[in-house]
């Protein structure tokens, strides 16, 4: 047991490196070959399959199951891939609970579902290993294609380009890419760099190249994107994180979730990572969760996360608010922020209750207060440095179903375009998406 863990303040340390790699360890732990068969032995193979319908992007998982079945992993992973070429990463972040898993016919008898995603690790682990690319570069067609934004919907439109013979630029602001599977997601959630193993796997098809440290509306803009490429992709994401809008916000140990679990990721010794020894995070939905749970478990003694709604409306899974449970995370719901305490730096934080009326939250008269030396706010994000020549809707980029703005030659997808559920998994969806109908109109078949 370390020292430091009962200190007050922000401080490193609090638990020794054995108990932080424990506690960082995989979520959910590779399948070997065998456990990989006797899982797929459970599949009905189900002919109007409910958790294909499930899959935002509709991969064909009774194929991919039986394919693992009959000792053919290569061949599921080709499967998965063809429909969601960042199939590894969904299989190990996908709120598989919410969506293919929590339609299966097992689950929907027996409580216990087919578990599709440590499935598909298997599969497209398996072919990763071996560093094959399954699938072959058209013949160039001459068309080049901007790609804004490295994430998920960046890379899959990417890849379908390149796929397609078309040579793609993807302009990255960050210093590496991979969006929010890099920045954004629990470190026990994607354990040994894989983020960036996949992107360079991905690459593998040609013909894209990944320019860092270039951002819409600094260092490029659209008017010169549509100047120098026959097709421009936004995918950057959403880059504002919201206020609480209460004084005292700017003191010393509050700070934005994301930033939280951003430093995480890219720390590569977790006892160097500071922690408050009590924690407070506002916020209902995954970045709320992450932040909590990874609090705790690099040694914080008390965690708890508020939320303004009761627990139907977070936007967290279940699963993920069991699973924070079950690391010592305290969740409250019904209570919204009102006020910081502390004479520079933050010693607690003020909450009143909150009921609906008539539709609508209210806030009442009683409340309480936790104290806290680090806050960390998971109120949403929001869209930032759009170009103007686009339509906004709803905070977002207004896209068709393929994809398109309102600007001839632009399509944009993920987080910053409307629609979707702001999963990884709906980004590779339109992403991939969206480049279908970008090559359908260079290629005149539009």
């Amino acid at each position: 047991m370390s020292s430091k863990q009962f200190e007050e303040g922000i401080v490193a340390g609090r638990l020794d490196a054995s108990a932080l790699d424990a506690n960082f360890s995989d979520l959910h732990p590779a399948y070997d070959e065998h456990e990989a068969l006797v899982a797929a032995d459970r599949c009905y193979f189900c002919h109007d399959a409910p958790c294909q319908t499930a899959c935002p992007t509709s991969i064909d998982i009774p194929l991919f199951i039986r394919q693992i079945a009959t000792g053919t992993p290569e061949a599921a992973a080709h499967t998965i891939l063809e429909q969601n070429i960042l199939g590894g990463m969904c299989a190990r972040v996908c709120p598989t609970e919410t969506l293919c898993e929590e339609v299966c016919v097992r689950e929907v008898a027996e409580g216990k579902p087919v578990e599709i995603g440590r499935l598909q690790r298997f599969a497209t682990d398996t072919l990763m290993a071996k560093a094959a690319q399954p699938f072959d570069r058209a013949d160039a067609t001459g068309k080049k294609v901007a790609v804004v934004g490295a994430g998920p919907a960046g890379l899959a439109c990417a890849h379908r380009l390149a796929m397609h013979g078309h040579d793609v630029v993807i302009f990255e602001a960050r210093s590496k890419s991979g969006g929010l599977n890099e920045f954004g997601i629990a470190a026990y959630k994607s354990t040994n760099d894989f983020a960036q193993a996949e992107v360079d796997w991905l690459l593998g098809i040609g013909g894209i190249e990944i320019r860092i440290g270039m951002a819409l509306g600094d260092q490029i803009t659209l008017d010169s994107l549509q100047s120098d490429f026959d097709a421009v992709f936004l995918g950057m994401g959403l880059g504002a994180v919201n206020a609480l809008r209460l004084e005292g916000e700017d003191k010393a140990g509050v700070s934005p979730a994301t930033d939280f679990i951003s430093d995480l990721r890219q720390v590569s010794d977790l006892g160097s990572q500071p922690i408050g020894r009590d924690v407070v995070v506002i916020g209902g939905g995954m970045t709320a969760i992450d932040a909590g749970a990874q609090a705790r478990l690099l040694g914080a003694q008390n965690v708890t996360i508020v939320y303004r709604r009761g627990q139907e409306a977070m936007a967290a899974s279940e699963f993920e608010q069991d699973l924070a449970a079950q690391k010592g995370v305290r969740i409250i719901h019904n209570a919204a922020p009102i006020g910081i305490e502390g004479n520079g730096s933050l010693t607690g934080v003020r909450f009143a209750y909150t009921e609906t009326k008539d539709g609508k939250l209210v806030t009442r008269d009683d409340g309480f207060t936790l104290p806290a030396d680090q806050l960390f706010t998971a109120i949403g994000q929001s869209l930032t440095g759009a170009p103007e020549a686009l339509t906004i809707e709803g905070g977002k980029i207004k896209v068709t179903e393929a994809g398109a703005t309102s600007v001839a030659g632009v399509w944009a997808g993920g987080d910053c375009a409307s629609g979707g559920d702001d999963l990884t998994v709906t980004a590779v969806a339109e992403g991939r998406d969206a480049a279908e109908n970008i090559h359908a109109t260079l290629m005149g078949d539009a």
